[in-house]
């Protein structure tokens, strides 16, 4: 080869390096805090979490390479939100997904630079999270349940179900942040429907059986639960005490349903934490959170347990069974 040849290639191959190096150069990884009020559950991909990671999956993202978890479960144990929140600032998480409206202002009150996304919440407006649904405003958007609203219609699914329903009990932590939202809409409904609401509140496992114990003496003909994180731990406890003292339940989220609850008509909560990557995905290519309008479910779902039908001797209506979602044998 002539010299003049070997410089201009080792000259070319030079001035490609650093192209090279550069390509070589590897991409961001994402880091994504998520806290959860519940207890870390056996299997995060078949549990409702595993809801976030497939949407994740569907915009693209692979666990590991192109994003980590940072997993945080609270075990219905509100003082760990602010822990949680502190923890996450330190660690510098890109965004927090906050999949319990109880630990939104925690969140909130610790940082106002991280970007945080609603996977739940109720109300998000009235309990001062957000600006509007419109234009959130400040660094958080995401997604707001409708389980204050869907309250009437499980009244109604409870008169249909129950005859001669005159009292029903509302079982709720008034702790949370459903709580005002939810007993507004139900003594609403209530009183519109003739019927006489028993607000039975319950701050802690403990007060589970006491809470029973109250509506037993109140005399109430069925049980309508609100969702958060105490009850979505007690579920199968909740479903075992309303079977002995026979009372018909019904509730947001089929979960309870599945624990031995009656009835359940709301929203999916595993979708719900599914639509809170396309906020990530959103905010991880550069959308503010303040432009990102809160987005509502449009669709809920009935789900009926027959085995605990039969056992409390009550015969579902068969136009009933037939709108459900799901039955469960």
């Amino acid at each position: 080869m002539r010299r003049r040849q070997f410089i201009t290639l080792f000259g070319g191959a030079a001035v490609g390096w650093p192209l090279a190096v550069r390509a070589q150069q590897p991409r961001k990884v994402w880091r994504i805090g998520f806290i959860a009020g519940a207890s870390r559950p056996a299997s995060l991909e078949v549990s409702q979490f595993g809801g976030f990671q497939q949407g994740m999956r569907e915009h693209g993202y692979v666990e590991g390479k192109d994003f980590v978890m940072e997993w945080r479960f609270a075990d219905a144990k509100g003082e760990r939100y602010s822990e949680f929140a502190a923890e996450f600032v330190g660690l510098k998480v890109d965004v927090i997904v906050v999949g319990t409206p109880a630990a939104l202002r925690a969140v909130q009150q610790a940082t106002n630079t991280t970007l945080i996304v609603m996977g739940y919440s109720v109300d998000p407006v009235g309990n001062g999270f957000v600006a509007s649904l419109a234009r959130p405003g400040g660094n958080t958007t995401g997604l707001s349940s409708s389980q204050d609203d869907a309250t009437p219609k499980q009244l109604e699914l409870l008169t249909i179900t129950v005859p001669n329903l005159s009292r029903v009990g509302l079982l709720a932590n008034p702790d949370s942040p459903n709580f005002d939202p939810v007993l507004k809409n139900v003594q609403s409904a209530a009183q519109d429907a003739g019927l006489v609401l028993v607000p039975v509140e319950m701050r802690s496992p403990q007060e589970v059986p006491s809470a029973f114990a109250t509506m037993a003496r109140e005399r109430v003909g069925a049980v309508m639960v609100m969702s958060n994180a105490l009850t979505v731990m007690q579920r199968n406890r909740i479903a075992e005490l309303a079977l002995k003292e026979r009372l018909p339940t019904i509730f947001p989220l089929r979960e309870y349903v599945v624990a031995g609850g009656l009835m359940a008509y709301g929203e999916n909560i595993r979708d719900f934490f599914r639509r809170a990557a396309f906020y990530v995905d959103k905010i991880l290519k550069g959308a503010k959170p303040s432009d990102l309008p809160i987005e509502q479910p449009t669709r809920f779902f009935l789900t009926i347990n027959l085995k605990t039908a039969r056992a409390l001797g009550l015969e579902i209506p068969p136009t009933l069974l037939a709108r459900a979602d799901e039955v469960i044998e």
